[in-house]
């Protein structure tokens, strides 16, 4: 199928590895040019090269911290114009709530959230006004069922959703589409240690752990296994492509469903 994104421009926050990577190669292979950003030079280049191996001729990397302010600023200084923005930088970690200082609180509220305000900030303003552009935030489905064991992660993916929609209520009438889209579990290079870490037998093999988490932690997934990256990219592409120009103001869960109407 042909998305579409040949004469577009992109950028994708936090995708030097991962989801981020991924979503940034199919678009760059879709035939849109691509903005790759990351804090690491040395991982910036391994990304730009990976990209282009696959095909994606269309890519150029922005050394930057998307997780603060000023490196938001610098990466809109540097690219001052996109049609197409996914906000997908975001961390995590695994902490009892009463074990969740301050601290934590806000530095992942400053990275997962306010990386995504900023920027869209700085780009949806041109978008409303040449009426196209996508605006996508990858959230989770821990902003919607919200982990115990990591609840100020969940917090900051609640926080996404509203910003989410609030954004789309100002499209009305134009090309502009703002969308949120929710994984569940998706592997990752950290994925083993962190199955590991919830598992009853740390001795067991990755495939035992993984299996273990959705029949505990996950029983009510309707895939019960991992998402690949890939598979996310997939979703995001479409989303961000002419082609789903009726789809706005929409959560869409990677794992299984729409969680909200769409338009």
């Amino acid at each position: 199928m042909d998305l579409k994104l040949q004469d577009k421009t992109a950028l994708v926050t936090g995708s030097t590895a991962g989801i981020g990577l991924e979503i940034a190669r199919t678009l760059a292979v879709e035939g849109a040019k691509v903005f790759v950003t990351g804090r690491s030079q040395a991982k910036l280049d391994e990304a730009l090269a990976d990209i282009r191996a696959s095909g994606g001729d269309k890519v150029e990397g922005v050394l930057a911290d998307a997780g603060t302010a000023d490196g938001a600023a610098a990466i809109l200084k540097a690219v001052p114009s996109v049609d197409i923005l996914v906000n997908n930088l975001g961390i995590y970690e695994m902490k009892a709530f009463a074990d969740i200082p301050d601290e934590d609180w806000l530095h992942l509220f400053e990275v997962n959230v306010m990386s995504g305000v900023r920027l869209s900030r700085g780009y949806f303003p041109g978008m409303l006004e040449r009426d196209w552009g996508r605006v996508i935030f990858i959230s989770s489905e821990s902003g919607l069922a919200i982990p115990g064991e990591m609840v100020h992660y969940g917090m900051t993916k609640s926080a996404q959703l509203a910003v989410a929609r609030g954004m789309a209520q100002q499209t009305k009438g134009t090309g502009v589409t703002v969308n949120s889209v929710l994984p569940g579990p998706t592997r990752a290079a950290a994925i083993a240690d962190f199955l590991k870490s919830v598992s009853s037998n740390p001795d067991a093999s990755t495939a035992e752990h993984e299996a273990e988490f959705f029949s505990k932690h996950r029983s009510s997934s309707l895939l019960q296994r991992m998402i690949e990256p890939q598979e996310i990219a997939s979703l995001v592409a479409y989303v961000a492509s002419p082609l789903s120009a009726a789809t706005n103001g929409a959560s869409l869960k990677a794992e299984g469903g729409l969680v909200t109407t769409i338009a």
